[in-house]
């Protein structure tokens, strides 16, 4: 009996530990398993943090080339031309040494290869129409000089009236005898034409084709009178050009278009410009009344932290996100050549009306304050009001869209 007892004690242990065994041998494994897992288990990524200056990160879309363009015309805007738009606008002064400073840029011209520019992309070009206009609120960056040194400033006449071009009601007549032609009519509106050495105008010829003209300053019947009570774009000067039998001779006429693909392609040029440029404006007028309702205190509290205050700067920036989104991808098919006249008239008609909308806000956060100039806001209303007509008005461009939907032209009762 006591040996069984032995014997039973003895098979009893000899289970206890093979099961103690057993499961120190399932707890080796089961460690070894999850050191395993935990080896395999890829690091947690960073949380990826919101940017309300660049919400959806449009920075990271830009090339190296790019990003220098913009950083080096922002700077030259924040340092030579913000000190001195206060005054130029409210006296409406327009400093013609501009024009020579961005020359030495680099940045008059920048997607035309050759002629002393740079040949950037569309891209380079429209984020430097975002920087001119974010920073001034004046009209279409200055186009290409002959001369950055000895500047020859240059614009693009409207067609009158209308402007519509292919009612163009300025006229050139060939003279056989002189191998010249006589250029007569007029147009408004122009963009620095009381400042400008050299003019090229777009004038129908007597075979009803268009073609394109340049005009010199001291030319006989050549006038560009000053518009003067203008309340929009005040440091830019605009006027008006009156031709009266101007003689040009034939090495003065542009070469190598003729009809209307000429005045259309500047049109659209300008209106690209434009659609980034408006949102530059309505950048700088949302940064305004973000950092205006910060310091602003009422009632103990920030101003910006009033729910109306906070609604509205989501509105904006969602608008100014979305537009600039949508500029990027415009100026990457234009670069590829993928590119409709229809895209432009859309962003264009939409960067104008939302930049004016959102200026318009950010005035009223600013209460009495948002109409005086030192706070820069209501000069970009003013300034977007005219940008919202020129190089085709919000509802023309409707039609331009409404045409592509439908198929359908609206602008006139013709058939």
């Amino acid at each position: 009996m006591a040996l069984r007892g032995a014997v039973t004690r003895l098979l009893c242990n000899s289970q206890k530990c093979a099961a103690v065994a057993a499961s120190r041998a399932q707890g080796t494994a089961a460690t070894a398993i999850k050191d395993v897992e935990e080896i395999k288990k890829p690091a947690k990524a960073p949380k990826v943090a919101f940017d309300w200056r660049d919400a959806l990160n449009i920075e990271s879309q830009l090339t190296e080339e790019e990003i220098m363009i913009r950083d080096t015309f922002r700077d030259y805007c924040q340092e030579k031309l913000m000190p001195r738009i206060v005054m130029a606008n409210r006296h409406e002064h327009f400093h013609r040494e501009i024009v020579s400073e961005m020359g030495e840029l680099g940045v008059l011209g920048p997607t035309i290869k050759g002629y002393g520019c740079a040949g950037t992309s569309y891209v380079a070009y429209g984020l430097i129409a975002r920087e001119w206009r974010e920073w001034t609120a004046q009209g279409e960056v200055p186009a290409p000089t002959r001369s950055w040194r000895n500047p020859w400033m240059l614009w693009l006449d409207r067609a009158q009236p209308r402007h519509d071009p292919s009612r163009m009601e300025t006229k050139a007549k060939y003279n056989p005898s002189s191998g010249t032609f006589s250029v007569s009519g007029a147009k408004t509106w122009i963009t620095n034409s009381p400042e400008a050495d050299i003019a090229v105008v777009w004038a129908k010829c007597e075979d009803d084709k268009i073609r394109g003209f340049i005009l010199e300053r001291g030319m006989k019947g050549f006038a560009t009178p000053k518009i003067e009570g203008k309340f929009s774009l005040r440091a830019s000067a605009t006027g008006m050009i009156l031709m009266d039998e101007v003689e040009v001779s034939q090495e003065n006429l542009l070469p190598n278009v003729s009809g209307l693909a000429g005045p259309f392609g500047c049109l659209n040029n300008a209106r690209y410009g434009i659609a980034w440029g408006a949102l530059g404006a309505a950048e700088f007028c949302f940064h305004a009344a973000r950092q205006y309702t910060l310091d602003r205190i009422q009632f103990g509290v920030p101003l910006a932290r009033n729910q109306l205050m906070q609604k509205k700067m989501a509105d904006m920036l969602t608008e100014i996100t979305i537009g600039l989104q949508s500029c990027l991808t415009l100026g990457r098919l234009i670069d590829d050549k993928k590119a409709a006249p229809d895209m432009i008239s859309m962003l264009k008609r939409n960067s104008c009306g939302k930049a004016l909308d959102i200026a318009r806000q950010a005035r009223d956060m600013l209460g009495g304050n948002g109409i005086s100039d030192e706070y820069h806001i209501i000069r970009h209303v003013m300034n977007l009001e005219a940008v919202n007509t020129y190089e085709g008005t919000h509802d023309i461009h409707a039609l331009i869209l409404g045409r592509a939907i439908t198929g359908l032209q609206s602008f006139s009762v013709e058939k």
